[in-house]
This record gives structure tokens, sequence and C-alpha cells, in this order.
């Protein structure tokens, strides 16, 4: 998994709107949080994503980004997103090739990744690897207390 001070890999890729995400770009703009999750709809994943919602003014005031990654496709996470009225941007990875670049995969690629949320600065550098598999409520504070150290 990456550590903190590492450089994130950057990446393109559309989100769940068909709208192209450049993360090299977004930095520019302020800090990113890429959260990955195992799969929409499924209850922890479902409250991840509302206390994300819940949370996205606060943290947009930070002039962050938050970015969600999980297996599911496109069409998964445009249902995901409007039923849970989740104002940013859900990005498919059906290959793990983000979750395998971010070193999250679960040993033998069982299950897929794990459910790790990183706050990368303007940089590219890792500020925070929040990495708690039951705790959702761990990655928001997490999420804060890094935002705020930036």
């Amino acid at each position: 998994m990456l550590a903190v001070g590492d450089r994130a890999p950057d990446f393109v890729r559309h989100d769940h709107k068909g709208r192209t995400l450049d993360t090299a770009k977004l930095r520019e703009e302020g800090p990113l949080v890429v959260y990955f999750y195992p799969r929409d709809f499924t209850p922890g994943c479902t409250k991840e994503a509302c206390l994300f919602r819940d949370a996205f003014d606060e943290l947009s005031g930070s002039r962050a980004t938050i970015i969600g990654v999980s297996v599911d496709d496109d069409a998964s996470h445009a249902k995901f997103a409007e039923r849970y009225r989740l104002p940013f941007s859900l990005v498919a990875d059906p290959d793990r090739d983000l979750a395998k670049r971010f070193g999250i995969m679960r040993a033998f690629g069982l299950l897929g990744a794990r459910r790790v949320t990183f706050v990368i600065d303007r940089d590219g550098r890792v500020k925070s690897a929040l990495h708690a598999e039951l705790s959702m409520d761990a990655h928001l504070t997490g999420v804060r207390e890094s935002l705020a150290s930036l």
C-alpha cells in the first residue's frame, strides 16, 4: 500500500457521468481524496459514500476533490450516485488497475481491493492513507484531520 510521503500515481479516467478526470490537473486546484470501496449498494459502502456526501461542502471548502473508486461499472455507479445524491465522481476500476497501482489489492487478489482512502496533496504526495474495513467514520475523520494539516 502506498505510504505517507509516496508519490501517488496520476490517472486519467471517465467518471460515472462521462466526465474526464485527470488527477494531475485536479491537483492544481487542490488536494485529492481518492477512496477505494468494494461495491456499490452494500451497507458499508453506502454508509461511507453518504458520509462523504454529507461532508461534501465542508471538504470542498478545503478545495478537495473527492473521487470514489470501485470495480462496479459506470451504469452501477450512476444508479448509486443518483439514489444517494452523491455530488462527487465515481470511477470504475473493473480490471483493478488503479487498486494495483495504489497497492491495495488483497492477498492473491481475493475479494478485490481493500477499503482505503488516500489524501493526496497538490504535489502528488500521499498525505494520509487510511485503511479501515469496518469503520466508515474513521475514513471521514482521517480525511478531515489530513486536510486541516495541509
